[in-house]
């Protein structure tokens, strides 16, 4: 899986659940770069890079190349620090329609839920 967050997450394992949706467990790397300047001495794990790594999840997933078209309901429900909380649980679920892909997403790490976001890509 190529991203362009290179060396930013390790996808540790992924599995397609019973009811459909695919559930995928990461680590984030505290050591990455983006980390020392968001924020010095307070990392904070920023809500773009979340949205990228639903991204290429959703891409591995479904073996296609995808384009942002829409967000909606985007909730960043809790800071999500990569030294205190690196190991992170996402839930897709993904629905197809004509050419064009529905993802639901909950992030958590324990029992926090960290993120909850709905995004539309088309396939290119």
């Amino acid at each position: 899986m190529q991203t362009i967050l290179t060396n930013f997450y390790t996808l540790e394992s992924s599995e397609k659940s019973e009811n459909g949706s695919f559930i995928a467990k990461i680590k984030l790397n505290p050591d990455h770069e983006i980390f020392k300047g968001h924020f010095p001495g307070n990392p904070v794990t920023p809500g773009v890079c979340m949205m990228q790594i639903v991204k290429d999840l959703t891409e591995n997933f479904t073996a296609s190349k995808l384009f942002l078209k829409s967000a909606s309901n985007v909730k960043f429900m809790a800071i999500i620090n990569p030294f205190e909380t690196p190991d992170l649980v996402l839930q897709l679920d993904i629905t197809e329609k004509d050419g064009e892909l529905k993802v639901k997403n909950t992030t958590s790490f324990g029992e926090t839920i960290a993120l909850k976001l709905s995004v539309n890509y088309t396939k290119i």
